[in-house]
C-alpha cells in the first residue's frame, strides 16, 4: 500500500512538473496540474461508469483492463484491494481483474505501466525544460 502511494505521488509530481514546464503561466500551470488530478480522480471514474451502463448488454471485462490501465488511480487501486484480498468491493468485473492482475505477470505488467506513467511526463518534462530558453 505505501509503494502504490509512492508511486501515486511519483506520478502526480511528474504531470505537475509536466504542466508547468508547458506553460509560462505559474497559476496556469498550477491550474492545469489541479484539473489533471480532478479529472484522473473522479471524473474518468464517471465516464467510465456512463460507458459501462451504456454498453452493459455486452461483455465489457476485457476493455476494462484496457481502460483500468489509462488511469494510474485506477489501477494502484486495483492493485491494493487485490492485494488486501476484497476484490469483492471491486464488482463485477473482479474475477477478470484477479485472474489478470493477481497473477506475477500482471502484477508486473501493471507496476510498469504505473513507472511508465511516471517516468514518460518526468522525461518529457525534463527534454522540454533542457530545450527551453532562459
Amino acid at each position: 500500500m505505501v509503494m502504490m502511494g509512492l508511486l501515486i505521488t511519483l506520478i502526480f509530481v511528474a504531470i505537475a512538473l509536466l504542466a508547468s514546464v508547458l506553460t509560462r503561466d505559474k497559476a496556469k500551470g498550477i491550474g492545469i496540474s489541479i484539473m489533471l488530478w480532478f479529472y484522473f480522480t473522479l471524473i474518468f471514474d464517471g465516464i467510465v461508469l456512463f460507458l459501462l451502463f451504456q454498453f452493459m448488454d455486452y461483455p465489457m471485462e476485457k476493455p476494462m483492463l484496457i481502460v483500468s490501465a489509462l488511469n494510474p488511480i485506477d489501477l494502484a487501486r486495483v492493485l491494493i484491494l487485490l492485494k488486501l484480498d476484497i476484490s469483492a468491493l471491486m464488482g463485477a468485473t473482479s474475477a477478470v481483474f484477479k485472474d489478470f492482475f493477481g497473477s506475477f505477470w500482471g502484477m508486473s505488467l501493471a507496476i510498469s505501466i504505473l513507472l511508465l506513467w511516471a517516468f514518460i511526463p518526468l522525461w518529457l518534462s525534463l527534454r522540454r525544460f533542457n530545450r527551453r530558453d532562459l
